[in-house]
């Protein structure tokens, strides 16, 4: 394959990005007119597809994003403030984690709403564009209330040994990439001097993080969900690092995508739906990404490489179906979109 075309790319990608963005500020997950339901806006989407857009300095975009999701947590305050008091037994009094990209009420059916990490994530950017980029996304004394408010909730529903159902909405376990979530979150968050982190909020959550890895879950022992700990979360130590990039690449890699758990039987095109896992495309770019960042370039150009050979002229799908060519109708998707932008940003730096 000839030398990749960065800007080209970027900028294919870029515009195809951008189209997902609703008036309201909000990313729709896929295309407008998809029948899956990704039409919708998921607080985790938005967190990671804003991402491409803060590394090209794109801060209006990135900003117009945030103010929208504290709109969301403005809208559903008297939640949030009901499962401070009230301890949520049932999915439905969790914060949702996705909602109407235009009116931003929440979609009531059942869907594994009960998702800690969309909240960690939120914190976790927050902080990070506060601190690190300098951006003002706590506008307003209503802006600080109610992320003080997040804080309590995690608190409150003791996140580091709460059962949710996940990045991947499934079944609930104690995932180690949702309790990763929220340790990061409450770092990064604590950095504002408006906010309030208890010490042993993040240490309860430390001590958790360290008894799960290197697996996922009690059922689960390797996850694609676990690169969010290496990056963009930066929670695990060298070792663990190393053992869930070996365990990853090992068990879940295949050629145009990454399986998120074996077994997993979305899409899955065995009937039994055992093997035959569908490949996710943003796992390879999200390994280019990790490699970069631990200074494998070899690797990260191969796994880039491995991106433009499945890209189509919509955009990245969510997934290719076990070995084929043929993908699934989450075409583009938002989140492969932005983590192929990265690893194509990054690496045109290094090669500059």
């Amino acid at each position: 394959m000839p030398a990749l075309n960065y800007d080209t790319l970027i900028e294919k990608h870029l515009a195809i990005l951008k189209s997902l963005q609703t008036d309201s500020g909000l990313f729709l997950a896929s295309s407008k007119n998809v029948g899956t339901g990704y039409d919708k806006s998921w607080l985790r989407d938005n967190f990671y597809e804003t991402l491409a857009f803060e590394v090209l300095g794109d801060w209006d975009t990135v900003e117009k994003t945030y103010e929208a999701i504290m709109q969301i947590f403005l809208k559903h305050e008297e939640k949030i403030d009901w499962a401070i008091e009230n301890k949520p037994q049932y999915n439905y009094q969790y914060i949702h984690a996705r909602f109407h990209p235009d009116t931003f009420d929440e979609f009531w059916e059942e869907w594994g709403n009960k998702q800690n990490d969309a909240v960690g994530c939120i914190l976790f950017r927050i902080g990070i564009l506060e601190t690190h980029h300098k951006r003002t996304i706590l506008k307003t004394e209503d802006h600080v209330r109610v992320v003080n408010k997040l804080v309590k909730y995690l608190e409150n529903i003791e996140y580091w040994h709460d059962r949710d159902s996940g990045m991947w909405e499934e079944d609930e376990e104690l995932h180690a990439s949702s309790v990763g979530a929220c340790v990061a979150g409450l770092h990064s968050i604590n950095s504002i001097d408006s906010i309030f982190v208890p010490d042993e909020l993040i240490s309860n959550g430390e001590e958790a993080l360290r008894s799960l890895l290197p697996r996922e879950s009690d059922r689960k022992f390797v996850d694609l969900a676990q690169l969010s700990l290496i990056w963009p979360y930066q929670v695990t130590t060298k070792e663990e690092t190393e053992q869930i990039l070996k365990n990853v690449e090992y068990h879940l890699l295949r050629e145009r995508g990454v399986i998120r758990y074996k077994g997993d039987r979305y899409y899955n095109s065995n009937p039994d739906g055992i093997s035959e896992e569908a490949e996710w495309t943003f796992g390879l770019a999200w390994f280019a990404i990790i490699y970069l960042m631990t200074g494998d370039e070899r690797k990260a150009n191969a796994f880039l490489k491995s991106v433009v050979e499945i890209d189509t002229n919509k955009g990245l799908p969510e997934l290719y179906f076990s070995n084929s060519e043929k993908y699934n109708e989450n075409t583009p998707l938002g989140w492969s979109e932005s983590l192929f932008i990265i690893a194509m940003n990054e690496m045109r730096r290094k090669d500059e």
